[in-house]
């Protein structure tokens, strides 16, 4: 049988064409992703597989899209919405006990689909917190739940990294709902009379309302239902599923807050239901952590914005994090990344050296009275000794002496093609700008630690004190320093390959410090452009603050740079809005237009005049 020419293209298509006829969806369309895999409306996004396609990340992919499809099929969000618990740790274990009920449905007659459902759910487990818990305290419950409920309706044991966890609360919730629990099984047909059981279950778990009494109906929650809906057609938006991976304490905590985050309703084919972690492993195969991206509202004039304690963070040179000889390695690796793209890359950054030079190229003015002698008129002076039009003179230029910035998210949900393709684009922009004689500066921040490192300790050690605020270590990276030539620094940016790296990510801080980097430059004009994938995430930090404690940070040095500073700002988001941020964004849905659109929007810039500038 001869090999396809497009293997890739024809995966896409067959997994297409399967969601659509598996969740009787003709009209929904597949898109592919390194963010958070999610569904709503007639949109799916399933995570990107590999060029070569290894099995298990098509089953992966598979999986989700197997998953997108039976929500489609077997789920009523009208039905789901009449007995939602309240946002908290009870919505959250509702959502995921849904999604059980719609993927063991599903796998009941199709074998292929609880396979591929089999491997999604050991993916998404591998970066759940709940593969973290040593403690029955630091098991997240909606997952367990989840877990526990798969495993009644399929006869699926917990996928094995999840064990050592599912112990340590299957004792107390089976004997306080036990029965509940064993009822679901026969009602997982019934989506009303599931849920029924369900409002049970939370009772028993001490989550929920008595569980005989009639939906409580007002006008204000009538009114709140109104004011959900973005248009009189009811079209849904996607729910906010962030933190399911917390306790009971920190959603207690967090719901206290009505301004903390903005709720929308599910969609019929809403992926919230699906517990998500809000971090990955440092492993190759954690799925990218979810990242909020909640609507602007509006601030208040002063943001009491604080660390707990600075005294752990770090401003690290790359070569500083590993030895010399893993450096080698680590680029030997992102120059194997970079050939595929070499030609495009190149192509697109020529490009820009020819706009930049056609900018510096000196000019003159000829025929002057003075000035320089212009050696083309030496015939007329020789001639014509009494002609005095004979010199010339430079014409200034605009183009001003100019440092740009490169700010790259080094944050789990990067892993992968993004982080590549962001390393890729710096080494190009790099060698680019300095042929232009532009000076450019490659950054990179992350933290030290998942969920908090010595900050957190200190914390506990001074007996948790309320609204301790940033709770985590910062790690902020120099790959390449503006001064600095593109051939000492190359090596540099082959850390953003290193296993481990990448971990969660604090944007506001790491803004501020870039953009006071650059107010340190004697340069006449400072760019800084920022390539993120998502809004800030500290599970530490998230976890005893306000659920927007960190976005609400960001947005407030944004505002500041950009009204207030003579630092250009820019921004570039890979699968991430973040035109709601920055007033100069584009957005982008796949890492591999990266290139393309760094070199479009600084090129765009350079051709601005920047007295323009307001």
């Amino acid at each position: 049988m001869p090999q396809p020419e497009n293997p890739i293209e024809d995966f896409r298509a067959a997994v297409a064409a399967t969601l659509r006829a598996l969740g009787h969806a003709p009209g929904v369309e597949l898109a592919y992703t390194a963010d958070k895999p999610s569904c709503f409306g007639d949109q799916a996004r399933v995570p990107q597989p590999g060029r070569a396609l290894p099995a298990e990340q098509v089953a992966e992919v598979r999986g989700w899209a197997d998953s997108f499809a039976l929500r489609r099929l077997h789920h009523d969000a009208k039905i789901h919405n009449v007995d939602q618990p309240d946002a908290g740790l009870a919505r959250d274990i509702w959502n995921a006990v849904e999604q059980a009920r719609v993927e063991a449905i599903g796998t009941a007659d199709m074998e292929g689909v609880a396979k591929n459902l089999d491997r999604m759910t050991e993916m998404r487990i591998r970066a759940d917190p709940i593969v973290r818990a040593r403690s029955a305290d630091e098991v997240p419950m909606a997952t367990a739940l989840g877990l526990l409920v798969r495993e009644r309706l399929t006869g699926q044991p917990v996928p094995r990294i999840a064990e050592t966890a599912i112990d340590l609360i299957r004792g107390s919730v089976e004997t306080a709902a036990g029965n509940h629990l064993d009822d679901l099984v026969a009602a997982q047909g019934d989506q009303a009379a599931f849920a029924q059981v369900m409002r049970r279950i939370l009772s028993d778990l001490g989550l929920g309302a008595d569980p005989d009494a009639e939906p409580e109906q007002s006008d204000e929650t009538d009114d709140n239902a109104e004011e959900d809906q973005p248009g009189e057609d009811g079209e849904e938006q996607e729910q906010d599923a962030g933190g399911q991976d917390q306790s009971t304490e920190t959603r207690s905590e967090e719901t206290q807050d009505d301004s903390e985050s903005s709720e929308t309703r599910e969609t019929e084919m809403d992926t919230d239901m699906v517990s998500e972690a809000e971090m990955g492993e440092d492993g190759q195969e954690g799925m990218a952590p979810w990242r909020p991206n909640t609507p602007m509202s509006d601030l208040p004039p002063e943001f009491d914005y604080k660390a707990y304690t600075r005294a752990h963070d770090e401003i690290v040179g790359a070569e500083e994090l590993c030895d010399a000889e893993e450096l080698t390695r680590l680029r030997a690796y992102l120059d194997q990344q970079l050939t595929p793209l070499q030609s495009a890359v190149t192509k697109l950054a020529n490009r820009l050296q020819r706009r930049l030079m056609a900018q510096q190229n000196r000019s003159w003015d000829f025929d002057q009275e003075e000035g320089i002698l212009d050696a083309a008129r030496l015939v007329r002076i020789v001639t014509n000794p009494s002609y005095s039009m004979s010199y010339k003179v430079e014409r200034d230029t605009e183009f001003r002496d100019t440092v740009v910035t490169l700010l790259i998210d080094n944050s789990g949900s990067m892993r992968g093609r993004p982080i590549s393709i962001a390393a890729i684009c710096a080494d190009i922009l790099a060698r680019t700008l300095e042929r232009c004689a532009v000076k450019t500066e490659i950054l990179g921040f992350t933290t030290r630690a998942w969920k908090g490192g010595q900050a957190r300790e200190k914390w506990l050690a001074d007996g948790r004190p309320a609204k301790p605020g940033r709770l985590n270590d910062l790690r902020h990276i120099i790959y390449k320093q503006a001064d600095a030539p593109w051939r000492r620094a190359r090596k540099n940016l082959g850390l953003m390959m290193r296993e481990g790296l990448l971990k969660e990510n604090i944007d506001g801080e790491a803004l501020l410090w870039a953009h006071d980097r650059l107010l340190a430059r004697r340069e006449d004009r400072r760019i800084l452009m920022v390539i993120s994938d998502g809004a800030p995430v500290d599970d530490s930090t998230l976890s005893v603050n306000t659920g927007n404690y960190l976005e609400r940070h960001l947005r407030q040095v944004i505002k500041h740079i950009e009204t207030r500073s003579p630092v250009e700002l820019i921004a570039i988001g890979i699968g991430h809005d973040v035109t709601r941020y920055y007033a100069k964004a584009v957005t982008i849905m796949d890492a591999e237009q990266l290139g393309g659109t760094i070199i479009d929007q600084l090129a765009n810039l350079f051709e601005t005049n920047p007295r323009a500038r307001k």
